[in-house]
C-alpha cells in the first residue's frame, strides 16, 4: 500500500511539532522549512491554512493517505456523536496504532511494517491490514516465532502501554487488550479536530 515515505524533519517542522517522534534537528530549528530560515517575513496563515495545517498533522500523525483520511471523516461524521472526536477514536482503533500505543512497535510506521508482515494477531488469528479497526475487548498479541524479534524485544523496555487506560498489557502473553474507545481528554496528540471538521464542512 502506498503511503508517505518522504522527509519526515521537513513535515515536522512545517506543522511545528515532532509527530513522527523526538527529532533533534526539529528542536534546533523550531521554525518552517524554506532557503530563508527565519529572516524571511512570512504571511499571516488563513483561516483555511490553519484549517488544513491541522488536518495535514493528524493525517501525517497516524500515517493515512488523503483517500483514507477522508473516508475516515465520512464515516465519523455518519456516527451519532461528536464528529472530530469520534474522527480521533476511529484512528486510534486502527490495529497500527494500537501496536504503537501497546510499545510493541516504537513508530506508528514501524507498526505499520510489522502488522504488514503477518507478525501481529488479532484474537489469535494473524491480521496484515494495518487499518484493521479493533472493537472493544480485542486482544493483539505477537506471533508466537516473532517474539523473539530485536525491533519488538526493544520497543517494550518503553513500557508505553502503561500510560493509556483503555490498554492493558499481559507480559508473559506478548499481548495486550483493546478495554475501549478512549475518551477525548485521555488521547495525548495535540490535534484541533474541531478544525478538521470545519474544512471539510466548507
Amino acid at each position: 500500500m502506498a503511503r508517505y515515505t518522504g522527509p519526515t524533519t521537513r513535515i515536522a517542522r512545517k506543522l511545528g511539532e515532532p509527530i513522527f517522534g523526538p527529532d533533534k534537528v526539529l528542536e534546533k530549528k523550531n521554525y518552517p522549512p524554506g532557503m530563508h530560515g527565519q529572516t524571511k517575513r512570512r504571511k499571516k496563515v488563513s483561516e483555511y491554512g490553519t484549517q488544513l495545517l491541522e488536518k495535514q498533522k493528524a493525517k501525517f500523525t497516524y500515517g493515512l493517505l488523503e483517500k483514507q483520511f477522508f473516508n475516515t471523516f465520512k464515516k465519523a461524521e455518519r456516527m451519532k456523536g461528536v464528529t472530530g472526536e469520534i474522527l480521533l477514536q476511529l484512528l486510534e482503533t486502527r490495529l497500527d496504532n494500537v501496536v504503537f500505543r501497546l510499545g510493541i512497535a516504537p513508530t506508528r510506521s514501524a507498526a505499520r511494517q510489522l502488522v504488514s508482515h503477518r507478525h501481529i494477531t488479532v484474537n489469535g488469528s494473524v491480521v496484515n491490514i494495518p487499518s484493521y479497526s479493533l472493537k472493544g475487548g480485542d486482544l493483539v498479541g505477537v506471533r508466537e516465532k516473532s517474539k523473539s524479534l530485536e525491533t519488538i524485544t526493544e520497543s517494550l523496555i518503553s513500557e508505553r502501554h502503561t500510560k493509556y487506560s483503555w490498554l492493558e498489557w499481559d507480559k508473559e502473553q506478548f499481548a495486550g487488550k483493546y478495554l475501549n474507545n478512549p475518551e477525548r481528554s485521555d488521547i495525548p496528540e495535540n490535534i484541533k479536530e474541531q478544525l478538521i471538521v470545519e474544512l471539510y464542512s466548507k
